[in-house]
């Protein structure tokens, strides 16, 4: 059974006592909830990692970081590698954006290296894709997305699938208070495990998680989580209020 999953992508939001605040709060908003096969995740930013680490102990609330680099080390000013978040205990790492795609000229090339070094360094990654408004306007949105993950994913073997978490967030609903329907997520959601089977087959398909992102609210969750294929949701602005975070993760 794959798991549900509602992760909280905090982006350039929240000092050290904002972070431990918000975990402190969300600890206590959950702590009665019974998340059987569910798991709660949030990315704070690289320099409140560790702090987010003690603040969520004892918890259910994984703590995973929004960003990694390639190499192992070297000359990449600003950067940070897969040994800097295992040794503070970093298992899960967001790759893929379509913000560090817009902003930081990510390509899917270098998101398949970063793949890889994710896979190299036994960590588990949530890998995010999605189009364009002009892609869904002109129909090609499908392309587009397969596009994206072939490029990136398809060079792995089947047995690599177990550390790959998808998160489907197309672009014009990110920020914008747009959502795409849960029929148009469903749809998505169906016609990227399709693609998965076809190259693998059914079993790594019908494995891994696909979470959709874009403008998830409390008063949208419970619908666009309760289609067969969405397993959970990538959340940005709800996850920075413990109410509105907890509304999405009780709708799970």
């Amino acid at each position: 059974m794959r798991s549900k999953i509602v992760a909280g992508n905090w982006k350039m939001n929240n000092d050290k006592k904002e972070s431990k605040k918000l975990i402190k709060d969300l600890k206590k908003a959950i702590k009665k909830e019974k998340l059987e096969n569910t798991r709660v995740i949030v990315a704070p930013t690289f320099v409140n990692l560790s702090a987010s680490i003690k603040s969520a102990k004892d918890s259910k609330i994984e703590v995973v970081a929004q960003n990694m680099h390639q190499a192992k080390n070297g000359a990449y000013t600003g950067e940070i590698s897969a040994d800097m978040l295992k040794a503070i205990d970093i298992k899960t790492v967001i790759l893929g954006h379509s913000e560090r795609r817009t902003y930081f000229n990510e390509t899917d090339e270098s998101l398949a290296a970063k793949v890889d070094a994710i896979l190299a360094n036994d960590l588990e990654t949530i890998f995010c894709f999605g189009e364009l408004l002009e892609d869904r306007k002109s129909e090609n949105h499908f392309a587009v997305v397969e596009s994206q993950i072939s490029n990136a994913l398809f060079h792995l073997e089947a047995g690599a699938w177990k550390s790959i978490i998808l998160a489907y967030e197309p672009v014009w609903a990110i920020g914008t208070g747009e959502t795409a329907s849960a029929e148009q997520a469903q749809e998505m959601h169906a016609f990227i495990r399709s693609i998965v089977a076809k190259k693998y087959n059914n079993e790594v398909a019908d494995a891994v998680s696909i979470l959709y992102g874009g403008s998830v609210k409390p008063a949208n969750a419970e619908e666009i989580f309760s289609k067969p294929d969405v397993d959970g949701g990538l959340i940005g602005g709800a996850a920075l209020n413990v109410d509105d975070f907890t509304g999405i993760i009780k709708a799970i």
